[in-house]
């Protein structure tokens, strides 16, 4: 049988990626949004298809038929897409 040994991974050495990591923490956590009194969820305002390009759900689960999931970008590329398929919502693929 094996013998398990402990791993320490404390770092009590400063070295460079550290000090650039905490340079980058510093400046990358106060532009988050969200916190422990604001979560992130899937009917937060940035994960919504409003037409912008932040958001692309709807607040569905599994709404793969909705035309508006999506970012703006997503729908209008979708549009361009279903003009030329043949199979549609209305003429759905065969189900053998």
């Amino acid at each position: 049988m094996p013998v398990l040994e402990p791993i320490d991974i404390s770092q009590n050495e400063r070295n460079s990626l550290s000090q650039i990591a905490e340079s980058q923490r510093n400046i990358l956590f106060p532009r988050n949004d969200y916190n422990i009194a604001n979560e992130y969820s899937a009917v937060s305002p940035d994960a919504l298809a409003t037409g912008d390009d932040q958001g692309k759900g709807t607040g569905g689960d599994l709404d793969v038929f909705n035309q508006a999931a999506g970012a703006g970008f997503d729908v209008r590329e979708r549009n361009i897409e279903v003009a030329i398929n043949h199979y549609n919502s209305n003429t759905t693929y065969p189900d053998f």
